[in-house]
């Protein structure tokens, strides 16, 4: 949880020295940090690429679009419904040789990420050798800083090996699942259900808009992929739909999950970090505008799929 709280405080903190009005500012928090789990790398598209058999790297392409989506879109609202928020608040002039020495700072995760996401995008490697690369490449850019030394690796060991675990023990139980409900006709049965019923693409998404809904004021992310990915993908490709496209599409639901209440983590994240404490619901009511903004996107993603598939179906044609 450092890795979530970490970020959450420093933004928090800042927002509360600039006076910014106390809802919306939670609520942007709470809000803004579900989209790492769909602009790559992002822990979710792997876990649903496994379970769903497809290409990672192509869930990732075509995460890229949907999140820089979002993020215009909450943006939007944010200037449009506050738009003198903070602008009595003093500002700092940095001078611009500041600007520029701080800048250096940024060069390390550019060069990382260029690597990561410029191997996968490219083709050049397998995700585990990516991996292997950004590794080294951060082992460098350390050592070169002087800050490489035995208590860092342990703690770099430790912590990517909680990690690793938890993932694997996430994929080892869906796979399970997905055993499971083979031998058992569980899959099928559904399938034929639902194809049953006569229902159009549009119509089983909208159902499923509902569903993860509902179903994310009671779970968290990780347990909604492994509950509803082995069954739901079956479904959805009998009907035509690239499960390329409902990866992200899920990860979108996945998002809504995490700022409705009573179980969205993000919202006790931020409720955890605020100084001085205060009213759970400033919380709650703050992030609904971003729900709502959440579920509409969810709805021109059906809408207009080329969203999150024209960059797949561009990188597929080089």
């Amino acid at each position: 949880m450092h890795w979530v709280v970490t970020p959450f405080s420093a933004s928090a903190a800042a927002l509360g020295e600039r006076n910014y009005p106390t809802r919306p500012a939670l609520g942007t928090l709470a809000a803004g940090g579900t989209l790492g789990i769909l602009i790559p790398p992002s822990v979710n598209l792997l876990v649903y690429g496994s379970l769903a058999n497809v290409s990672v790297g192509q869930l990732f392409i075509a995460g890229i679009l949907p999140g820089l989506l979002l993020v215009v879109l909450f943006s939007a609202y944010i200037a449009l419904a506050y738009p003198d928020a903070g602008r009595d608040s003093a500002v700092i002039d940095v001078p611009a040789a500041e600007k520029r020495r701080l800048l250096r700072h940024l060069v390390p995760p550019a060069v990382i990420f260029g690597i990561v996401m410029g191997s996968i995008y490219g083709g050049l490697a397998t995700p585990t050798e990516i991996a292997a690369l950004g590794v080294m490449a951060a082992f460098w850019f350390v050592w070169r800083n002087r800050g490489l030394s035995w208590d860092l690796l342990v703690n770099c060991f430790v912590q990517s090996a909680k990690t690793t675990g938890m993932v694997v023990l996430v994929i080892v139980c869906a796979l399970l699942l997905n055993v499971t409900l083979s031998m058992t006709g569980g899959t099928q049965a559904v399938t034929r259900w639902v194809t049953g019923l006569g229902l159009s693409p549009t119509s089983l998404l909208l159902l499923f808009v509902l569903f993860y809904v509902i179903l994310g004021m009671f779970m968290d992310a990780m347990s909604m992929l492994v509950l509803t990915v082995p069954i739901a993908v079956p479904m959805v490709v009998a009907l035509g739909i690239d499960p390329i496209w409902f990866g992200v599409f899920v990860v979108v639901m996945c998002e809504i999950g995490l700022v409705t209440p009573p179980v969205g983590m993000n919202l006790f994240v931020v409720q955890g970090v605020r100084k001085g404490g205060g009213d759970f619901n400033d919380v709650v009511r703050g992030a609904l505008p971003f729900v709502m903004i959440m579920v509409v996107f969810a709805a021109l993603l059906i809408l207009v799929p080329d969203i999150a598939l024209l960059l797949p179906s561009l990188s597929a044609g080089q």
